[in-house]
C-alpha cells in the first residue's frame, strides 16, 4: 500500500510528540510505502491533484525510561518525482491548524480525486465545513452552553449570567487566545475589541467548567469510536490545560458519560468523511471537535503502552479492503 502524508516541513515534526509521525511510523512497520508531500508541492493539471511525492524511511522512536527518544536523524526522504495523487492508495492530510485561504485551496485540490481510487483522510468536503470551534454546536445535547457573537453586548449578557466564561477565537489552535473572563474585569471591553477585532469577527464564548481545573481530556475517535484518550491538566497560573501552552499529561479512562459523548457525534462525523478525529471533554461536556490535525497518539502511547497510529493504519487497510 503506499500512503502519502500532507505535512509540514519534516525536519520541523517532533518524532516524540507529532501523532503524524506516530502514524507514519506504524505505515512503514507494515509495511507500506511512506510519501511526504508539503503544502506548496501540489497542483492540478488536466483536472487532476499532482503532488511531488517524495519517499520518507523512519527510525522509529523507542521509548526509554517513559520518554520517545528518537534516533539523529531519524529520517531519510529520498528524491521524490511528480505524480498523480490517485496513484496513491490513502493520502493523510496532515497540516497543522490554522485553516487559511491556502489551506482551503489544498482541500478543493484533494477534492478531485477519485475516492473509488483513493482514500484521502480526512475528507476534503469535511474539513472544509468543520470549523473545530463551532462544528461543536451540531450536538447541542452536549457542549457547555454556549453563544457565538462580535457584539459586546451580548458577550456581556451571557457572562453576567453565568459569572464566568471561556472566550475562543474560532480560527484559533493549541490554546491560542483562548481568554478566560470573569464578571467586573476592568478590562472586559478591551478584550473583546481585540478579540472581536472591534466587532468585525466573531468568537466563541462557553460558559466556564470548573472542572476545567482536573483537566481537558483529549478523547482519539477513529471512525466515531473512541481507541484513546489522555487528561491536559493545567500547571502553575495557566488555566489552559493545552500541551503547547505547557500543561501537563495524565493517563485516564474514557468515562461512560465520555462514551456516550462519542456516540452523539458518530453518525455526524461520518456523515461528513470525519473519520481521524480529536475530541475535547472538560467535566462531561464536550469543547471542541479537532479535525485538521489532531495530536495526541504520543502521550497516549507512552502512557498506555498501546501503538494508536498502527490501529490507526489498521483501519485504512481494512476501509480498502472493503472498498475493493
Amino acid at each position: 500500500m503506499k500512503i502519502a502524508f500532507i505535512i509540514d516541513p519534516i525536519d520541523k515534526l517532533d518524532p516524540g510528540h507529532d501523532s503524524t509521525v506516530a502514524m507514519m511510523e506504524a505505515a512503514q512497520i507494515l509495511g507500506h510505502e511512506i510519501y511526504a508531500v508539503y503544502a506548496h508541492q501540489l497542483s492540478i493539471v488536466k483536472g487532476k491533484a499532482q503532488a511531488f511525492l517524495q519517499p520518507v524511511q523512519l527510525t522509529p522512536v523507542e521509548l526509554v525510561e517513559g520518554r520517545w527518544i528518537a534516533a539523529d536523524p531519524w529520517y531519510r526522504v529520498s528524491p521524490g518525482n511528480w505524480q498523480s495523487l490517485e496513484a496513491m492508495d490513502a493520502i493523510l492530510m496532515r497540516l497543522d491548524p490554522p485553516v487559511t485561504i491556502p489551506y482551503l485551496y489544498i482541500t478543493q485540490t484533494l477534492d478531485l480525486i477519485d475516492p473509488k481510487k483513493t482514500l484521502v483522510l480526512n475528507s476534503p468536503r469535511g474539513l472544509q465545513a468543520a470549523n473545530e470551534k463551532l462544528y461543536a454546536l451540531n450536538f447541542p445535547t452536549v457542549i457547555p452552553e454556549t453563544i457565538v457573537s462580535s457584539e459586546k453586548v451580548i458577550i456581556q449578557q451571557f457572562l453576567e449570567e453565568k459569572g464566568a466564561a471561556v472566550l475562543k477565537p474560532l480560527g484559533g489552535k493549541a490554546g491560542e487566545g483562548i481568554l478566560f473572563l470573569q464578571e467586573g474585569d476592568r478590562n472586559f471591553n478591551s478584550l473583546i475589541e481585540i478579540s472581536t477585532k472591534w466587532g468585525r469577527e466573531p468568537v466563541m464564548v462557553q460558559q466556564y467548567l470548573p472542572a476545567a481545573a482536573d483537566g481537558d481530556k483529549r478523547i482519539i475517535v477513529v471512525e466515531g469510536e473512541p481507541i484513546g484518550a489522555v487528561n491536559r491538566i493545567p500547571t502553575g497560573k495557566e488555566f489552559r490545560g493545552n500541551m503547547a501552552v505547557g500543561g501537563r499529561v495524565a493517563k485516564t479512562e474514557i468515562s461512560d458519560r465520555e462514551r456516550e459523548i462519542c456516540a452523539a457525534v458518530a453518525p455526524k462525523l461520518k456523515e461528513d468523511g470525519l473519520y481521524f478525529v480529536g475530541l475535547d471533554v472538560i467535566g462531561g461536556y464536550l469543547t471542541e471537535v479537532n479535525v485538521t490535525s489532531p495530536t495526541g497518539i504520543r502521550e497516549i502511547d507512552r502512557l498506555d503502552d498501546t501503538r494508536l497510529g498502527k490501529q490507526v493504519i489498521q483501519w485504512i487497510e481494512k476501509q480498502l479492503i472493503m472498498d475493493n
